[in-house]
């Protein structure tokens, strides 16, 4: 039996350590008038889990339309090639992580940090700015450059019956410079989040956050944290 977690109307966690495997970081997919979008896919281990909890969700993996990786790192995308293969969809990431997620370099993938490989991976398109909308029917997807935890991370939201809902994946870091972190950066994409003002966060690791009173509490409790450094 599927397990899943609703986050509002057509958006589902359908993967992560408590629902598809322990290695697996959050699984969620939006979906849309023309399809499904895939946000981050786990560590490569147990995709098959992720598409019977997409299924128990009551959702066709097989209208999977797009893959939006958030950053390079294998706990979140050791199963694009699964993805890809299977249905046929598009791989997107930002620019500044797709040659280590194309190479499967151990150390920027931290792949190393798992005790495992990532596989040769195809990202099919490059998001090259600060800000791109990827269109899914009449909904529309934003990917925002957040480097900090890599080069290359993202975040993305949806606004959907007038609630944002912000998947904000590693927030809480960790920062390495076997991966290439900027805490200066990081710092400046935490503000940026803020100024999205959302409504729910759908975090990595850690669950899923609402009212918006508790998303700025979230963010700004890793701020504080990391003020120091």
């Amino acid at each position: 039996m599927g397990e899943f977690e609703l986050v509002t109307d057509g958006i589902y966690q359908v993967g992560g350590s408590d629902l598809s495997d322990s290695s697996d970081a959050a699984v969620y997919v939006v979906s849309c008038e023309s399809g499904l979008i895939l946000i981050d896919c786990g560590a490569g281990r147990a995709p098959e889990i992720i598409v019977e909890n997409m299924k128990e969700a009551g959702l066709d993996p097989k209208t999977i339309t797009t893959l939006v990786l958030t950053h390079c790192h294998v706990d979140h995308i050791g199963s694009v090639e699964f993805f890809r293969k299977e249905y046929g969809c598009t791989v997107v990431a930002h620019t500044l992580d797709a040659d280590a997620i194309e190479s499967g370099d151990p150390s920027l993938t931290a792949a190393r940090w798992y005790g495992t490989r990532l596989p040769r991976t195809t990202v099919d398109v490059r998001i090259e700015v600060g800000h791109e909308v990827i269109a899914c029917g009449t909904d529309e997807l934003h990917c925002v450059h957040t480097p900090g935890h890599t080069p290359g991370s993202i975040a993305a939201y949806i606004d959907r019956q007038g609630s944002r809902i912000l998947f904000g994946q590693d927030i809480h870091g960790p920062f390495s410079r076997e991966f290439r972190s900027d805490i200066v950066q990081w710092r400046m994409s935490m503000w940026k989040l803020l100024d999205l003002n959302a409504d729910v966060l759908c975090e990595g690791h850690f669950g899923i956050y609402r009212p918006r009173d508790r998303v700025e509490r979230y963010i700004r409790g890793y701020l504080d944290q990391y003020a120091g450094q």
